[in-house]
Formats: C-alpha cells, structure tokens, sequence
C-alpha cells in the first residue's frame, strides 16, 4: 500500500506530468553525455601515454593499493544496488524505503571518499604526493627520463580520481536532497522523477569507478 503523500507533482506551465517527465530525463541524459566526453578524454590521454611509456607506467601502478581500488569497487557496485532499490521503492510511493535506500547510498558514499583518504594519506607519506619532497626530488630513480613518466601516471592519476571524488560528494548532495523530499512523503506512483535523475547520475559515478579500477590499478 502507498503511503500518504503530502503532495503531488510540482506544477509547470504549459507542460502535463508525463511530458515534465521525459524532459527531465532527457536533460539528465544530455548532461552525462557531456560528463562522458569529459572522463573520456582523460580516459585517451592517459591510454596515449600509456602506449608511449608501457613499462614506466607499469612500474608506478605497482605503487597503488589494489586492495583499497577494489573495496571501494565493491562499495560503489552495492551503493548502485542501493539505488535501485531506492528507486523501485519511490515508483510504488515507499517514501520510507526512500529513505532507507538513500541513507544507505549515502553512507556508501561516505565509505567510498574515506577509503579514498587512507589512499591518499598513505601516498603523502610514501612522497607520491604532489608536492611532497621525494615527488619532487625524484629519489626514487636514477633516470630524468623515467622521473619524469613516474610523475606523469600520478599527476593522471590524482587528477582521475580527484576529479571522480568530487563528483561523489556532488553525487552525494543529490541523494540527500532526494532523502529530504522523501521524508516529507513527495514521491507516490504519479511522482518519482528526482529519484529516477539522480539514481542515473549514482550510476554513472559507479560506472567510471568500474573503468578506473582497471586502468589505474591492474594497468601493470
């Protein structure tokens, strides 16, 4: 049974429910095309490089904590389940479910991002850290040449996960915001739009984790 439902859907000029309804996720499709074509260039440039500097690239990856990509792997694919989830729950009026399955995306978000900072804390402390002494000094080799590609993987590197991090506390603005519209009981049959639009950008955040995983930690 739905629950009660403290509203309907919000009222647009000069457009009916269902019409209100495929505009949006049109407009979402259209804006992760544009975040595709983003991650993808990163995602050619880094497969160039690699190409030209097989082996240099290799060895640096061997510095990454496979472990840790993979936990967080396996976080961001349940969170996405936690979605789902989420939003079957909103197209039957299970505001509560909402809720639940919000909560939980959330606190996956927030198990992702602190994996993620043990990550880069460990890096500091090992100097692969922009402007940490050894990553500047290069100690770690004797070849100018290979210093220099060593940088290169991580400077792709801090800039591809970097970049994803923030779109995971972006990603994790809109799960809270849609676990605010679910505690006041906005989402019924007739209404589930923002659940369904930002479960899409949930998704895509897991889906270049899936591919970054692979390229950035198993590229040896």
């Amino acid at each position: 049974m739905s629950e009660h439902v403290a509203s309907g859907p919000p009222h647009v000029h000069h457009m009916d429910a269902k019409t209100a309804y495929s505009a949006a996720k049109l407009g979402m499709w259209l804006f992760l095309a544009t975040e595709i074509l983003l991650f993808g260039g990163l995602f050619a440039g880094f497969a160039i490089y690699r190409w030209q500097y097989l082996s240099e690239f290799a060895h640096a990856s061997e510095h990454l904590n496979w472990k840790m990509g993979a936990l967080n792997t396996a976080i961001l694919i349940f969170s996405s389940y936690a979605v789902v989830l989420g939003v079957d729950a909103a197209q039957h009026g299970e505001n509560k479910k909402v809720k639940k399955w919000m909560l939980v995306t959330l606190l996956c978000g927030c198990g992702f991002l602190v994996v993620k900072f043990f990550e880069y804390k460990s890096k500091y402390e090992h100097g692969l850290f922009p402007g940490t002494v050894d990553h500047i000094t290069n100690i770690a080799f004797n070849s100018p040449e290979f210093n220099a590609q060593y940088k290169m993987f991580f400077g792709l590197y801090y800039c591809m996960t970097g970049l994803h991090a923030l779109h995971v506390i972006i990603g994790m603005g809109i799960i809270f915001w849609i676990y605010l519209l679910a505690k006041k009981n906005r989402f019924s049959t007739d209404y589930y739009t923002p659940v369904e639009v930002g479960g899409l950008y949930w998704h895509l955040i897991d889906l270049i984790w899936i591919y970054l995983f692979p390229l950035l930690y198993l590229v040896g």
